[in-house]
C-alpha cells in the first residue's frame, strides 16, 4: 500500500476483518459474531470519520486519529511536555492552544478556580483594571492606515491575518483563511504570491511582497514594475507589504521545498516546478536606507495610493534610526510598519535562528515605536506587531507597548484546526493545512473552518475590548505604558513598563537626543544599512 495511503489501514483491517468474521458466523458458527460486531462497529465509526467535515484528523486518519483524543483528555498529566516559552518568560502552551480551539468552536473560553499562572513569580505582568470600569462598545474598533502620501487609507482590524503563503499552507487553507476575513480583517498573502484561492472568497488582502518578488518577478528574480501594477491594482489588495526580514529567521530568505512546488505554485511564483525555491537573503531593488524609501514611494506610486508598509525584525537600533533619518531626508515614509518579534514562527527554521538571532518582540517593537516618536514621524505611520499572538490579552499588551494593531498566524492555524505536529516542512501534515498533497488537504473542510477562523477573530478582538474598559478606558488609542505592569521580584516590587523602561518625547531626538540614544543617533546614516 502506498505510504500515503497507509493511514487508512486499521480501516481496512476492521473492514476485511468484519466481512470474514460475519460470513463465518453465518455460514460455521454463531460464536464468531463476538468478533463480528466490535469489527462491525469499528466499521462503521471509520466510515463515519471519513464522511464527517468537522474533524480533519479523523478524515485523514480514520480510527487511528481518535487517539490524539483519548490524550487530550489526560492532558493536565501530559501538560510539561507540551509547554513552550516566549522569549519573555510567558507561557505559551497547550492551554492557549484549547483557548483558540474553544473560541473557533464559538465556546467562550473561561476557566475554573482561577488561574493556572505563579501571579508572585518574578517577571509576572499584568494589566492594571481600574476602579472605574466602562462598558465594551459593541464595534469592533479599527486603526487607519495610511500616511499623508496615501490616498486609499485602510481600517485594519486589531487582530489580522499574519503571513502565510499558499504552498507553505493547502489550498483549502488559504481558502477558508480569506473567507473567514471578508469583511472583517485582513489577510496578509505571506511572500508566495496571489493566488486564485485568495481572490475566490473576497477577503481584504495584504500582498507581501519578498526578496524573491514573487508575482512581480522578472525570469532574473528581479522586481517587474508592470506585473506588481497589474496586481496591486486589484480592489482585494488593500495594501503592500513589503517584507525586510521576518522574526523565525531574521537575514534568511524564505524557504518552500521542492516537494511542494506543482505546477500551480510554480505558476504563481514564477519558478520551475519540483525545485526547492529559496528567497535570497536581500532585496535587488536597493541597497541603502535611502535607497529603501525611494522604493516605498514608486510602490505606493504605482498602486496607485494604497498603503505600502514595511515588516523586520528588528536587531540593531543603529539601522531603524539611520531609515528614520531617510525618511527625514526624503520627506517620505512607509504608511505602516510591522514589527516581527524573534519569537514568531514559521513552516522551518534552523533552530540557531530560531533560538540566537533577532530581537523579540518587546523589545523590538518598543525601540520602533520610541524611533519614530523620537523623530516626529509617528503621526504618519502606523505599527504592527506579529509574534505569538493569541489572545486579547496579547493584543492589549502589544498596544500599550506601541503598536496599533497585531498579526496572528499560528493561532489562525490552530483555528483551522493545526494540531502542532510540526510536520510542515515534509509535505505530510496530518490535518491538511500545510500541505500539497491533495488527499491530505481534502480533509480540511473550507466552510467549517472558515467559520472558526471568523468566530476565534472575532471573540479575541472582543475579550481585548472588555479588557481594555475594565482598564477604565473608551479606546485602544489611550492605553499606555505605565498600564502595564510587571513583578520585579518575589518580595512584591512592581514597575510599569513606563518606569521599567525609557520612552522618548516627540521629535527629541531631533532636538536633544538624551544619552542613551546619542551614540546611536550619531552612527545613523541614511545611506548604509551596515552591521
Amino acid at each position: 500500500m502506498p505510504l500515503g495511503l497507509a493511514r487508512y489501514t486499521p480501516l481496512v483491517a476492521c473492514a476485511t476483518g468484519a466481512a470474514w468474521a460475519t460470513a463465518t458466523a453465518c455460514a460455521r458458527s454463531s460464536w464468531w459474531w463476538v468478533a463480528a460486531v466490535p469489527l462491525l462497529g469499528l466499521t462503521a465509526l471509520g466510515v463515519r470519520d471519513v464522511l464527517q467535515r468537522r474533524h480533519a484528523i479523523l478524515r485523514n486518519y480514520p480510527l487511528l486519529g481518535h487517539a490524539r483524543f483519548l490524550l487530550e483528555s489526560v492532558r493536565p498529566e501530559l501538560q510539561q511536555y507540551f509547554v513552550e516559552r516566549n522569549f519573555d518568560g510567558r507561557p505559551y502552551d497547550r492551554g492557549v492552544r484549547d483557548a483558540v480551539y474553544q473560541r473557533a468552536k464559538g465556546i467562550e473560553a473561561k476557566t475554573a478556580f482561577g488561574t493556572e499562572r505563579d501571579v508572585y513569580a518574578e517577571g509576572h505582568e499584568f494589566l492594571a483594571p481600574s476602579m472605574a470600569a466602562r462598558t465594551a462598545s459593541d464595534e469592533p474598533p479599527t486603526v487607519l492606515v495610511g500616511g499623508p502620501d496615501c490616498t486609499q487609507p485602510y481600517a485594519m482590524s486589531l487582530l489580522n491575518i499574519s503571513a502565510m503563503s499558499f504552498g507553505a499552507l493547502s489550498a483549502p487553507a488559504v481558502l477558508a483563511l480569506n473567507k473567514g476575513a471578508r469583511g472583517r480583517f485582513a489577510h496578509d498573502t505571506g511572500e508566495g504570491g496571489i493566488s486564485e484561492h485568495h481572490l475566490r472568497h473576497g477577503g481584504d488582502l495584504i500582498w507581501q511582497i519578498g526578496t524573491g518578488y514573487f508575482g512581480c518577478r522578472t525570469p532574473g528574480g528581479n522586481f517587474d514594475a508592470h506585473g506588481f501594477a497589474v496586481k496591486a491594482r486589484h480592489r482585494q489588495v488593500k495594501c503592500v507589504l513589503l517584507k525586510l526580514s521576518q522574526g523565525a529567521k531574521p537575514g534568511l530568505g524564505g524557504l518552500l521545498p521542492g516537494a511542494k512546488v506543482d505546477t500551480e505554485i510554480a505558476g504563481i511564483r514564477g519558478v520551475p516546478p519540483g525545485r526547492t525555491v529559496v528567497s535570497p537573503p536581500q532585496h535587488s531593488a536597493f541597497s541603502t536606507p535611502r535607497e529603501l524609501i525611494g522604493f516605498i514611494a514608486r510602490l505606493r506610486d504605482l498602486a496607485e495610493g494604497k498603503p505600502v508598509g514595511i515588516k523586520l525584525c528588528v536587531g540593531d537600533r543603529v539601522q531603524v534610526l539611520a531609515l528614520c533619518k531617510a525618511m527625514l531626508a526624503e520627506g517620505v515614509s512607509p504608511d505602516f510598519i510591522v514589527v516581527d518579534g524573534a519569537e514568531g514562527g514559521t513552516g522551518a527554521a534552523p533552530l540557531e535562528f530560531a533560538d540566537e538571532v533577532g530581537m523579540p518582540l518587546t523589545e523590538g517593537l518598543m525601540t520602533v515605536h520610541n524611533a519614530l516618536v523620537g523623530t516626529g514621524l509617528r503621526d504618519r505611520i502606523r505599527v504592527g506587531a506579529s509574534g505569538k499572538i493569541a489572545t486579547g490579552g496579547d493584543i492589549v499588551r502589544r498596544l500599550a507597548q506601541g503598536a496599533d494593531f497585531t498579526n496572528a498566524a499560528r493561532a489562525m492555524m490552530f483555528a483551522l484546526g493545526c494540531i502542532q505536529a510540526r510536520a510542515c516542512h515534509t509535505n505530510a501534515c496530518p490535518v491538511g493545512v500545510a500541505t500539497q498533497d491533495a488527499r491530505r488537504a481534502r480533509a480540511l473542510d473550507v466552510p467549517d473552518k472558515a467559520d472558526r477562523v471568523r468566530r476565534y477573530q472575532a471573540a479575541t478582538v472582543r475579550s481585548a475590548q472588555h479588557i481594555i474598559a475594565a482598564m477604565g478606558l473608551d479606546s485602544p488609542r489611550q492605553l499606555h505604558p505605565r498600564m502595564l505592569r510587571r513583578r520585579m521580584s518575589t518580595g512584591g516590587e512592581i514597575r510599569s513598563y513606563a518606569d521599567l523602561y525609557e520612552w522618548l518625547e516627540d521629535k527629541e531626538l531631533l532636538n536633544e537626543p538624551p544619552e542613551s540614544w546619542r551614540a546611536d543617533w550619531a552612527a545613523a546614516d541614511p545611506d548604509r544599512f551596515g552591521p
